[in-house]
């Protein structure tokens, strides 16, 4: 996070907090004429509509108000209040550390300085890196190396626990019995 937005979020954060809202990030995007303020609010069990309202609601006055948001935000902005969604930015670590275990789009300069994009699984975090796991080796990523991250949303049913994801399944009808060529040459 940018000086800008730790400040956003000092100031933003108690007042989610007493609707029942985390504060899960703050993003200013776009030119200073026509910038905009997002703030990405979650709960255990997601928001809804109702949530988002709240939010809007609660944020409006203190972002009018305080002068502290002025500071950090001076001039004209767009207020943009949504939920992570399902394939959520990671930005601190406790984003990463939220994530572990869990498919992830990781954008980063390598050692060579490259930026690589590679889909990963976060297997841990700390305060300066995160290790991820790039088809069976782990590999630490600095936090200042990530370009961006986001989670990967994997549609279908999960995998039955040791089944590869998309390894197919015959149907009933397509399976043998395990007999089946030793009853056909007995009945040659």
């Amino acid at each position: 996070m940018t000086d800008t937005t730790d400040r956003l979020v000092a100031v933003l954060a108690p007042v989610l907090g007493a609707v029942g809202l985390e504060c899960y990030d703050v993003e200013l995007a776009g030119p200073n004429k026509a910038r905009t303020l997002r703030v990405l609010v979650d709960r255990e069990g997601g928001v809804d509509l109702e949530a988002i309202t709240a939010a809007t609601q609660a944020l409006t006055p203190v972002l009018d108000a305080d002068p502290a948001v002025a500071r950090a935000l001076p001039g004209s902005y767009l207020l943009e209040v949504s939920s992570p969604g399902v394939e959520r930015p990671l930005r601190t670590p406790a984003h990463f550390g939220a994530a572990v275990g869990v498919p992830v789009s990781l954008k980063y300069r390598n050692a060579e300085g490259a930026v690589v994009r590679e889909r990963v699984v976060v297997v841990g975090a700390d305060d300066d890196a995160v290790d991820v796991d790039v088809d069976g080796e782990v590999r630490r990523v600095a936090f200042d190396d990530v370009v961006s991250a986001r989670t990967v949303f994997e549609w279908g049913p999960a995998p039955k626990p040791g089944k590869a994801r998309g390894a197919a399944t015959p149907r009933p009808d397509q399976r043998k019995p395990a007999t089946a060529s030793a009853v056909s040459e007995e009945a040659r």
